[in-house]
């Protein structure tokens, strides 16, 4: 839920919600984990480890840009499908038919206690949105998206560092691995507050299941 002591001008300047941020942010770590979890620390040489870091700062690279793109493309889609939908309520001259659609759009669980009084007060209300333009990107959509990239490479950053400074491989590794569950817990950490869940359990679960998923991306060859 929003914070309504939020002001109009934070919602307007906030850019990517907490689910958002910590998605990429996961995401970008599970990629740099799949890297490092390859490397055999027991032969592993000075230019086999350089190979594992340029590998993984550039899958993440990669990765961030199409995240990027397809932010950008999931955001306009949205806005398009509601303007089609607002368009076609206020092309509906029957009242009955009009909160219908309004109803289809709803939860499940608030469609089915929302009152057709209700339903009416919203129809009447979004009968007045002028639509003159259909939308379109602006400079915040590119500024969500540069930060959707900018998460997925930067959280390569914590996972790979201990290789860079620790020329011991089998030490390297272990303080990354460390690190990464740490990151993965405070991630999950932000998503039970955020739900308004028990913290613990949700940055515990978080690790838990981000160790499980790297596994398996590995088994998987990934």
């Amino acid at each position: 839920m929003a914070n309504p002591n939020a002001t109009d001008n934070e919602k307007r300047t906030r850019i990517l919600d907490p689910v958002q941020r910590i998605s990429e942010i996961a995401f970008g770590a599970l990629m740099a984990l799949t890297f490092t979890g390859t490397l055999s620390v027991a032969s592993a040489d000075q230019e086999e480890v350089k190979s594992m870091l340029v590998a993984a700062l550039g899958c993440n690279l990669a990765w961030g840009l199409a995240d990027a793109v397809i932010f950008l493309i999931s955001t306009v889609t949205e806005r398009h499908r509601g303007y089609t939908m607002l368009r076609r309520l206020q092309d509906t001259p029957d009242a009955r038919a009009g909160q219908k659609q309004i109803a289809d759009l709803l939860p499940e669980r608030l469609a089915v206690v929302v009152t057709p009084a209700a339903l009416e007060t919203l129809r009447q209300s979004l009968l007045k949105i002028s639509l003159t333009a259909r939308p379109r990107l602006g400079l915040q959509d590119l500024i969500s998206a540069v930060c959707v990239f900018a998460l997925v490479v930067l959280a390569t950053f914590p996972i790979v560092i201990p290789f860079i400074f620790i020329p011991e491989a089998v030490l390297a590794l272990r303080i990354s691995n460390w690190v990464a569950v740490a990151l993965l817990f405070i991630c999950g950490v932000v998503l039970g507050r955020h739900a308004g869940g028990n913290w613990f359990i949700y940055g515990t679960s978080f690790a838990i299941i981000g160790a499980v998923l790297v596994n398996a991306i590995i088994a998987l060859g990934g």
